[in-house]
């Protein structure tokens, strides 16, 4: 349970610390923001280095096509 909660503080710390991305487009902050999610989900999904690599690949992907025109 500790874990968990240690987990998604730095989830949130990491995703807080995109908003000083400004200089990236949209398509950039999607691909890293989906990046961190995948990879902190991978991870306590699969609780291994390639399940955090991953989530972190997929999320990736997944962010980088969200709102793509």
């Amino acid at each position: 349970m500790k874990s968990t909660i240690v987990k998604a503080i730095a989830l949130l710390a990491v995703a807080g610390s995109l908003t000083a991305c400004e200089s990236m487009n949209r398509t950039q902050r999607n691909t890293a923001a989906g990046a961190v999610i995948g990879g902190v989900a991978g991870n306590m999904i699969g609780g291994d280095t390639g399940s955090t690599l991953g989530g972190a690949a997929l999320g990736g992907v997944i962010g980088s096509q969200v709102k793509r025109r």
